[in-house]
């Protein structure tokens, strides 16, 4: 048996060790909007929170999480109050098919609770998910706006 916690939610998963933390959030505990992309690690779209640093949960082992604290994107929000990564992605209409943005806020996230003003240069290595969009620059656009929003917040 393996217990951990996700959105603040105590979890218990008494099934194959191996299995991908992407297949339980999504299979088990419903939680649709971290996605499957590429399986390897590579794409990002699955990207979760783990202990509070971005991890791609397509290649964590279920076995590899008891005790540990997970957010996916649905978790992500202070109750009705967005975090400032979900808010700046909607004032700057960065999706277009939308796929990979989940995994994107959640990297964005992570960095901003290390980093509350990266430059373009933080962002480049630390946001390495994949959009096949190609909405990139939109993307770095939204980082720069969730660090003054995040930063208007805490003065």
């Amino acid at each position: 048996m393996v217990q951990f916690t996700v959105n603040g939610k105590t979890m218990n998963y008494d099934g194959d060790a191996d299995m991908p933390l992407l297949w339980y959030l999504r299979e088990d505990a419903g939680l649709k909007g971290t996605k499957f992309g590429c399986g390897i690690a590579q794409c990002g779209a699955c990207t979760v929170h783990l202990n509070g640093q971005a991890f791609r949960s397509c290649v964590v082992p279920i076995a590899s999480v008891a005790g540990a604290d997970i957010v996916t994107i649905e978790g992500l929000a202070d109750g009705e109050n967005l975090h400032p990564a979900q808010e700046a992605w909607i004032e700057e209409d960065v999706p277009q098919c939308g796929y990979c943005q989940a995994g994107q806020i959640m990297a964005t996230a992570e960095l901003l609770s290390r980093n509350d003003n990266p430059s373009d240069e933080d962002i480049d290595a630390n946001i390495t998910n994949i959009c096949r969009c190609g909405t990139y620059y939109r993307i770095r656009k939204a980082v720069h706006r969730a660090a003054e929003i995040k930063r208007d917040r805490e003065s």
